[in-house]
């Protein structure tokens, strides 16, 4: 996996002041992992590429696009929307296979846990029952946490800042792999069934983008297997608008929510965006929720009756008995602050946590033994905070799934349970709807303040599992303690249901951790099936945003940041006017002629000191009058395709080239081009040149090197580029702007920062 050279390139992180114990750690042991990272969030790493959302405009693609007539471009206009009808289909039948497994495997778990319990309360002895729910708790989280640190790390988490990246530009290694798929269902099925503060509502979203990048490509690397589809949309650009379907698919398959999903994606996902988008989007959206609703119902048994759109349903709130008054809405904007600052805690709280986990818990065996800690942790609280509980409610009339009993009287059983002894998204949809009086305050605040930190310690883990359904549960608590408070207050009046006040809490403490206004208002409003509450949750979001962001940035923004991507975010900084093109760019720039020596293509690909993806192509022989002025721009991918099929000048002219290229072979090649170590040049072939013509994109984006930041940054970001030249006023190429040069540069609490550059 992880060389330790290639995880601590010390010699090359000069400009990080590192601690000068490590330095000696190092030159005694060089074969030992170092016990700690020296991690900064100052960083920008160079291990990830940019992706390539500009098409190269070479003879052959604008061959091939003036052969497709009208028709063609209509077949292929039909295939986008049947590959979005199969993201769909295929990411509702993902929903259902997690909904069902994890549905028995969890209830056989709280079975077998239950019987125990009842049987040694009895005679005695619990603390048995304690050894066996932790022991299965951290047996299951076990095996759910080696999967994922050994075979496929990038799985860990929900996954939603990766895709963000990857919709951002940013090529993170196996984040759309088949294997990372299996991994991410598997991993979120144990760790929900280990009993978790997680859910699986956010990695529902990777779920949906593997699956889209998988279909859309119409092959799996992984499985060595093509099956001569979809091969126009093998680019990254394609692929993109696919995969922003598939994170749409996955969040309306999670909550029951496709007009949510749509709007996650275009405010949390996507960095591009068209019209066109919208509308297969929605279609996908659409089929996921209702390949979900379809199969579930008929599980259930009630086949005609589609009444369970989304993994979590919140159930229906009645508008009747649950409207609200206008001398509420103070009431809920303070539940809106209440939640940012909650929010803030937590995202501060859980950003020291991963900075000491990266530093720190890197070694997989490491991880795995951190996550069956926090799940034989998290067993412990719960039986604990159920044993200390003396809230007794009574069983009738109660829609409890496993009532524990414990030291109640015949015939009633402990609240403090329904909340611990049940997955997550029960627990939230009993919050929410059982009778006022049902939970004793008390019961309430001690849960809330377990499950906070509970929740905090177990985001971050290598397990795959979501932040949506802790973040709700932890609101819906406080907020239905907040109700009860409110109709001790006004002498129980009508308005104060507490069901009511659990939904604002619930919204207000989601709103605050992840910070999204648009899409989680209609995410709630759509779950819930209620329209009235439209404002009051628009209005707690945007408090809990507000508030939230004077403090710190949102959980998902913070994660991105620790792992030091070259995050592009829609406007340059603010204050960056002074600077311009020619202090951004790199130089110097690795040019290559037109027709150019193999050796030296071959010498300039196989140094690996600079690793560059795109060379600016110059005229070839420039005497004195003429000045070798930009011609063109090729790709390394593009290079070491023609490298591989031997496309010289000279077997050109002896008719030893079989056929010209085709953009075919781009495509085959494409995503995973072989290394240039794989490809044989002889030392005769060496001499050859080699005609970059019509291979090189003849016009390239330019920017004169007097162009202000945020211009370039304007050009770079809205046209997705990944190489921008920079030229003088006389055409010659005197720089290169790449995403990691735009990215440098960020607003910190004293203006304009900017950030070094490291190799880990």
């Amino acid at each position: 996996q992880l060389t330790p050279s290639s995880f601590l390139r010390i010699g090359q992180l000069s400009n990080v002041d590192l601690n000068e114990d490590i330095h000696e750690l190092e030159t005694e042991l060089p074969r030992q992992r170092p016990n700690e990272i020296p991690h900064n969030e100052k960083l920008l790493s160079l291990k990830y590429e940019s992706l390539d959302y500009d098409n190269s405009e070479n003879q052959l693609f604008l061959e091939e696009e003036r052969r497709i007539n009208h028709a063609a471009f209509r077949t292929v206009e039909i295939k986008r929307w049947v590959i979005c009808a199969m993201i769909g289909i295929l990411t509702g039948l993902v929903a259902c296979f997690i909904d069902i497994v994890v549905e028995n495997l969890a209830g056989l778990k709280y079975r077998v846990v239950k019987d125990n319990i009842d049987k040694f309360t009895a005679k005695g002895g619990l603390s048995f029952s304690l050894l066996l729910w932790a022991t299965l708790n951290a047996s299951v989280v076990m095996v759910g946490s080696v999967i994922v640190a050994f075979i496929e790390p990038v799985a860990a988490g929900s996954g939603i800042p990766q895709i963000k990246c990857y919709l951002n530009g940013v090529k993170i290694p196996h984040v759309v792999r088949l294997k990372t798929l299996v991994i991410k269902v598997c991993g979120v099925i144990l760790s929900v069934v280990g009993g978790l503060a997680v859910g699986k509502e956010g990695p529902m979203i990777h779920s949906g983008s593997v699956i889209a990048a998988g279909i859309s490509q119409g092959r799996s690397t992984s499985l060595k297997r093509d099956f001569k589809i979809f091969e126009y949309f093998r680019r990254d650009t394609e692929k993109r608008d696919f995969v922003s379907a598939g994170a749409a698919a996955g969040v309306s398959a999670a909550f029951g929510a496709p007009v949510g999903g749509v709007l996650f994606s275009l405010e949390e996902g996507a960095s591009f965006w068209n019209q066109f988008l919208t509308w297969r989007i929605f279609f996908a959206s659409m089929i996921s929720t209702f390949t979900l609703n379809s199969v579930l119902s008929v599980y259930h048994g009630n086949a005609w009756d589609l009444s369970s759109p989304g993994l979590i349903n919140f159930g229906r709130f009645d508008s009747e008995k649950m409207g609200y008054t206008i001398q509420e809405i103070p009431i809920f904007i303070f539940m809106g602050v209440v939640g940012g600052i909650l929010g803030a805690l937590f995202n501060a709280l859980n950003y020291w946590l991963t900075m000491f986990r990266i530093r720190y818990i890197h070694r997989p065996c490491l991880q795995v033994v951190e996550a069956m800690l926090v799940a034989a942790v998290t067993a412990t609280v719960g039986f604990v905070m159920i044993y200390c509980s003396r809230d007794c409610q009574p069983i009738q009339g109660s829609s409890v799934a496993y009532p524990l009993q414990l030291f109640c009287a015949d015939g009633e059983y402990n609240s403090m349970a329904t909340a611990f002894f049940n997955t997550p998204e029960k627990s939230v949809v009993n919050l929410f709807h059982d009778p006022p009086g049902s939970y004793n305050p008390m019961t309430l605040g001690m849960f809330t303040l377990m499950y906070f930190f509970l929740a905090c310690w177990t985001y971050g883990l290598t397990v795959s599992a979501g932040v949506f359904i802790p973040s709700l549960l932890i609101g819906a608590a406080w907020g239905r303690l907040f109700g009860i408070s409110l109709s001790y207050l006004t002498r129980g009046s009508i308005w104060a249901d507490p069901g009511k006040y659990a939904l604002m809490g619930a919204a207000a403490q989601l709103g605050g951790i992840v910070r999204m206004t648009l899409s989680l208002t209609v995410i709630m409003m759509e779950a819930t099936g209620n329209v009235t509450y439209g404002f009051p949750i628009m209005l707690v979001l945007m408090t809990a945003k507000i508030v939230g962001d004077y403090f710190v940035e949102g959980l998902y923004d913070m994660h991105i940041q620790l792992q030091s991507v070259p995050f592009l975010h829609w406007e340059a900084p603010v204050t960056s006017h002074s600077l311009t093109a020619r202090e951004v760019m790199s130089t110097p720039v690795t040019c290559l002629r037109r027709i150019e020596r193999v050796g030296t293509v071959v010498d300039i690909l196989s140094d690996t000191s600079s690793n560059h993806n795109g060379f600016p192509v110059v005229e070839s022989n420039p005497d004195t009058t003429q000045v070798a002025g930009l011609r063109g721009l090729i790709l390394r991918s593009q290079l070491i395709v023609l490298l591989k099929h031997k496309v010289f000048v000279e077997r050109a002219n002896l008719n030893l080239v079989q056929r010209r290229l085709k953009l075919k072979d781009f495509r085959d090649a494409y995503p995973r081009f072989p290394p240039i170590q794989s490809i044989h040049v002889s030392q005769d072939e060496r001499e050859c040149m080699i005609d970059l013509s019509e291979f090189m994109n003849p016009s390239p984006y330019t920017v004169p090197q007097e162009a202000s930041l945020p211009r370039v940054f304007k050009l770079f970001r809205a046209l997705g580029l990944r190489h921008l030249v920079v030229v003088d006023n006389r055409n010659e190429v005197v720089g290169m702007v790449t995403r990691k040069d735009l990215a440098r540069y960020r607003l910190g609490k004293e203006g304009l920062e900017e950030l070094s550059l490291a190799q880990t």
